[in-house]
């Protein structure tokens, strides 16, 4: 016996939200995006021309390829057309990979990503996502349970959270020199 399967059954879509996980990345992208003021946005905004897309939905889809290690911007034009979860993000619009490109190089665009970069893992810490001292960027290393003297010192870490966030920030500019900025240029 068989699962009912007809490929000539109508389907309504539904609102692709549903389907995501209650602690799908993608939500968090969402929240991290929205808390930026909307002055933050000005410099993107114009008066003349084509109607544009809204910055706020093309940062969700740069920072969403970012956490799956997608830099390119074709690849994150065909993640809008497959993934679940940047069809939310983008709510049905599928940008193409010029007009992300574009956007990547805008020039406030640099900052406002270093910004989120280290927001976003400040926000992860504080949601209690990931360990303080944690910055994943390509190999993560975890600490293994098995020893007594595995504990962190409350103390020590409030001392080299300042360390954290300059690490995190030189990893997120060692990430766009090597990566990004490649990625653009292919």
């Amino acid at each position: 016996m068989f699962k009912n399967y007809n490929m000539n059954q109508l389907t309504l879509p539904l609102d692709l939200e549903v389907k995501l996980q209650k602690n799908d990345i993608a939500f968090h992208i969402h929240h991290l995006v929205e808390s930026i003021p909307k002055e933050a946005f000005a410099p993107f905004y114009q008066e003349t021309g084509c109607p544009s897309y809204h910055p706020k939905m093309m940062l969700k889809i740069i920072l969403c390829g970012y956490t799956q290690s997608v830099f390119s911007g074709r690849r994150m034009e065909d993640l809008t057309k497959d993934s679940i979860r940047m069809k939310w993000l983008a709510q049905g619009y599928e940008p193409s990979y010029r007009t992300i490109n574009r956007f990547r190089i805008h020039p406030q665009m640099q900052e406002l990503l270093r910004q989120c970069f280290v927001q976003f893992r400040c926000q992860l810490v504080e949601e209690k996502l990931i360990d303080q001292q944690a910055i994943f960027i390509d190999g993560t290393k975890i600490e293994a349970n098995a020893n007594k003297f595995t504990f962190k010192w409350k103390k020590s870490i409030e001392k080299f959270q300042t360390n954290l966030i300059e690490k995190s920030n030189q990893l997120y500019e060692q990430l766009l020199e090597e990566q990004v900025i490649p990625a653009i240029a292919r």
